[in-house]
């Protein structure tokens, strides 16, 4: 039986097309289609024809800009991540306060799971073994901004700094991609960002430093 984990083109003998040379209209037609197909079928059912079909483009189009539906799997979600990690690094910096960095960090996160649903069911159908092949989960640069942001407050004193800072950072990605996941499952009509501030008051909690 083919996997998702194989290729269900014809093994590539020619290096692909740069997504530069792409219309912008269609690599974002291509992107819903992804997000809409892989978000409503078991990952290993799903074919290029569907994919095609869906963005209304050419499944010659689809090998020669991806060459099979894993690189096109992981080269789409790793665009809609890089949108969300932009947005991340905007809000890590120019700011003084901690808890102000990470307060707007983690809107600018639920905002992405009120408006992107269909991307969180699909990451949350990645494997652990899997998800490094999205690129922006290697991104040091993401990583060193978000682990200095949480090694200043550490510094500061206001953050708890009796764990490693890898730690700190698990807890707040764990928040965010359980009650983001929760929340999209549940198909709650009302914005996780409408609970913003109660649910902000249990993070901070979770990783604040300890009143002695």
């Amino acid at each position: 039986m083919k996997t998702f984990n194989q290729s269900d083109s014809l093994t590539q003998t020619r290096s692909l097309a740069p997504l530069s040379d792409m219309r912008p209209a269609t690599l974002d037609k291509i992107e819903q289609a992804v997000r809409k197909v892989f978000a409503g079928f078991d990952a290993n059912e799903v074919t290029m024809a569907q994919i095609a079909k869906s963005a209304n483009v050419s499944l010659q189009t689809l090998y020669k800009y991806f060459g099979d539906k894993q690189t096109l799997f992981y080269t789409i979600m790793d665009i809609v991540l890089g949108r969300l990690a932009a947005r991340i690094m905007d809000h890590l910096q120019g700011i003084d306060s901690v808890q102000d960095r990470l307060r707007k960090t983690l809107w600018v996160c639920f905002d992405f799971v009120d408006s992107h649903p269909d991307a969180v069911m699909v990451l949350s159908s990645v494997s652990a073994s899997r998800i490094r092949n999205i690129a922006i989960y290697e991104n040091k640069e993401l990583i060193g901004a978000f682990l200095a942001v949480l090694e200043d407050g550490q510094n500061r004193g206001v953050l708890n700094d009796t764990v490693p800072l890898h730690i700190l950072f698990d807890v707040f990605m764990g928040f965010i991609s359980r009650l983001g996941l929760m929340h999209t499952i549940r198909q709650t009509e009302t914005p996780l960002n409408a609970e913003f501030d109660a649910l902000f008051v249990i993070l901070w909690r979770a990783i604040s430093k300890p009143e002695a």
